[in-house]
């Protein structure tokens, strides 16, 4: 590690090879807390490089317990976390109004970092329990088109180093790797980043796979759409610079985006949207978020059908029922 650790503070990037490696040997263990703790530190101090990107994802997939649900045409709705705007678990009940339209979802997710609830800590809260049995997560598919991944089971690395990532209280290249590397390898993927730098390091490494994405970007620094201001949307192919406008709604402000002081307030929140009683802000940043997603998979519905779709998931109770179905399967 000390190599590794004076080649970054002379502003050396890795190679592939040697970020394979390093996140290789942390999983295993051979380096203690500090040692850990600065190596991460670096990477808030400069970008990471499309190399090192590739290198550390492709160590956490190797490393993996994989999933095999064979053709399933599943999506996975994701952010990467820290952006620091501790916002309302706006992917996870994208997730859930998925799952409520018929369509697939295996979610990738992990406990907040900079926010006080991520997806698995709202998940927790409500009693599901996590499980790598692929039985149990088929069986959760079946019945309530959704299966939840927690991404500390599945990647070992990342849980050798979760305590040190919350003692830093801050976004490291984990938030960066997470929706990068779900276990399932969904086919479809709606995922948001905390900068543009990101997500044109993602466009570049999920234009080498088969997948149909949608990369989520707002230029006030959340990683979702927010309708706060404008956005970014990069796919395959394209790259497009949309608004509120673009969903036939108005902006919102971040206030009414806030997910709450405590767990129990974001798992309040979290519940009275799904239940159709979340505020009009609150709805619409679903809905968007929920409508891109739905035209990544089915890319011939305007955006304005993706949307309906969303809104009748949620006001029909189907996007709740999909919800509670996973909760006790």
């Amino acid at each position: 590690m000390k190599i590794i650790l004076e080649k970054l503070y002379n502003h050396q990037n890795l190679s592939e090879s040697e970020a394979y490696d390093i996140l290789f040997r942390i999983t295993r263990g051979e380096y203690n807390s500090s040692q850990i703790a600065s190596f991460l530190t670096v990477f808030l101090m400069r970008p990471v490089c499309v190399e090192e990107l590739t290198g550390f994802r492709n160590s956490l997939l190797d490393q993996c317990i994989k999933i095999d649900f064979g053709d399933l045409d599943s999506i996975d709705v994701c952010g990467t976390g820290g952006d620091s705007k501790n916002t309302f678990n706006i992917s996870t009940i994208t997730a859930f109004v998925l799952a409520g339209s018929g369509i697939k979802v295996t979610k990738h997710g992990n406990y907040g970092v900079s926010s006080l609830s991520g997806s698995s800590n709202v998940m927790e809260y409500f009693g599901y329990e996590f499980t790598t049995v692929e039985s149990k997560l088929q069986k959760q598919l079946d019945t309530a088109n959704i299966c939840f991944l927690h991404a500390p089971l599945f990647h070992p690395a990342m849980k050798s180093v979760a305590q040190i990532r919350k003692e830093l209280g801050v976004k490291t290249f984990f938030n960066m790797l997470g929706p990068l590397v779900n276990p399932a390898n969904p086919k479809y993927q709606l995922t948001g980043v905390f900068n543009l730098e990101l997500a044109r390091l993602y466009q570049y490494l999920l234009q080498q796979t088969e997948k149909n994405f949608r990369i989520i970007h707002s230029l006030d620094g959340y990683d979702e759409v927010s309708l706060t201001g404008q956005f970014k949307m990069l796919s395959p192919d394209n790259e497009q610079l949309l608004d509120a406008a673009h969903f036939g709604t108005s902006n919102t402000t971040a206030s009414e985006l806030f997910g709450g002081n405590s767990l129990e307030e974001s798992a309040h929140i979290f519940i009275q949207i799904l239940q159709a009683n979340g505020t009009k802000a609150q709805r619409e940043v679903v809905y968007a978020n929920s409508a891109l997603a739905i035209q990544c998979i089915i890319p011939n519905l305007s955006i304005n059908e993706a949307k309906r779709m969303a809104e009748d998931s949620i006001h029909s109770g189907k996007a709740l029922k999909s919800f509670k179905k996973l909760i006790t399967a």
